[in-house]
């Protein structure tokens, strides 16, 4: 008894606590199903949705269908793994076999996608794409015009045939998809351009981008349009062309010197960014969303910054504009080429936002240009970013300069 007297207060204390503990956590697990949880990186919208089920997250409904056009390329994959971490149902346009895009399919739950088969010359494969869904994304777009070889009459019997041009990508098919959102009556479309679009350009991919713009608009008013600047990430064409330019060539050329300006902006930025505006498309009908880093470098900077990573020791070459196009001419037929004409002379013109960070604070009224701020998404600094995915370039590896791993 007397022992049975010291533990029972201390058996009741135990259970009281316990009870509590239960308590709190019934409650945190009815508040999580009574809202949207949040994302991995952007804060979500706490009201439900009218048949939201689940806690919110990866194995929920969202009750959200978005349509992806351009799934498989760069910002593609990052836009689809967002839409996946919050239970988003996603229709993905997939223009090759059936294993093209099959790495996207583990960043959804079962059920949570449906790959659909289309060809851009072929109107009912893009609607079937589209199908029911409350938001299309069209990110289709090429910094080359993709080539294939083709039979010809005359000697040598072969030539280049262009398959798609920048015309086709960046304006005909974004128009031919604002049309179909328009007839189908879709809620809300995104269209992924480029703060390079610009009439005056000397880059024919620049300019086609910006007569895009107006298509899309032309087509489908209510149209969101994102404009990133130059995209850095683990499998960009910016950082790690200077990488693999240096063990590539004798000398890696810098157009012009390499004084053009550019400000470039996490991939993952600009993903989470148009996540957040599938969130709530209704504040962002008809608006433009200007995307960038928080500081710009000359493309001389750049590279010298890739090869302080690296440990490279090239030799930077400043060329005229024309000299590295003539190199670039030869270069362009490659698979996937490294360097094209159109790509020098976008390397040329400085690829900037349209104002500064102040400037883009400093506007009022309801036409001003949006940025990745008035979504919540804070510019994530090269520099915390880069050493991830450039450090593989260290000759002898990562650990090659540190002590104690020889």
């Amino acid at each position: 008894q007397f022992f049975c007297s010291l533990w029972l207060p201390s058996q009741s204390k135990r259970n009281t606590t316990m009870l509590a503990a239960a308590s709190a956590t019934s409650r945190s697990r009815w508040a999580k199903v009574a809202q949207r949880s949040l994302s991995t990186y952007v804060s979500r919208v706490p009201v439900r949705r009218t048949n939201e089920a689940g806690p919110g997250g990866r194995s929920s409904d969202a009750d959200l269908k978005v349509a992806v056009f351009g799934a498989g390329g760069f910002l593609g994959r990052y836009v689809c793994c967002q839409l996946g971490t919050n239970g988003v149902l996603a229709y993905i346009g997939n223009r090759g076999d059936e294993f093209e895009l099959r790495h996207l399919k583990p960043m959804f739950d079962l059920g949570r996608s449906r790959f659909a088969f289309y060809s851009p010359h072929d109107v009912d494969s893009m609607r079937e794409v589209i199908s029911d869904a409350d938001i299309v994304i069209n990110m289709i777009g090429k910094y080359y015009e993709t080539k294939a070889p083709a039979n010809t009459d005359k000697f040598p019997f072969i030539k280049m045939k262009t398959n798609f041009t920048f015309e086709q990508c960046n304006v005909d098919i974004p128009r031919t998809v604002a049309e179909l959102c328009t007839e189908m009556q879709v809620d809300h479309m995104i269209h992924v351009s480029s703060a390079a679009a610009n009439p005056d350009s000397s880059s024919e991919w620049a300019r086609t981008k910006y007569e895009g713009e107006q298509a899309v608009k032309e087509a489908y008013p209510w149209a969101t349009i994102v404009r990133p600047t130059q995209l850095f990430g683990p499998e960009d064409k910016l950082l790690n062309y200077f990488a693999n330019a240096a063990g590539r060539f004798p000398v890696v050329p810098m157009v012009d010197g390499g004084h053009a300006l550019t400000q470039p902006v996490y991939m993952a930025d600009v993903a989470n960014t148009i996540v957040r505006i599938c969130d709530e498309p209704e504040l962002f009908e008809g608006k433009t969303v200007d995307c960038f880093g928080p500081t710009d470098y000359s493309y001389k900077e750049l590279a010298q910054f890739v090869y302080d990573i690296t440990g490279q020791d090239p030799t930077l070459t400043e060329m005229p504009k024309e000299a590295v196009k003539t190199f670039a001419k030869v270069l362009q037929y490659e698979r996937t080429p490294m360097i094209t004409p159109d790509l020098v002379e976008l390397w040329s013109e400085d690829y900037l936002p349209q104002m500064t960070a102040e400037e883009y604070k400093a506007q009022k009224g309801d036409n001003k240009i949006l940025t990745m701020a008035d979504c919540g998404v804070t510019a994530t600094p090269i520099e915390k970013i880069a050493f991830r995915y450039l450090h593989r370039f260290r000759a002898g590896g990562h650990f090659a300069i540190a002590e104690g791993y020889h």
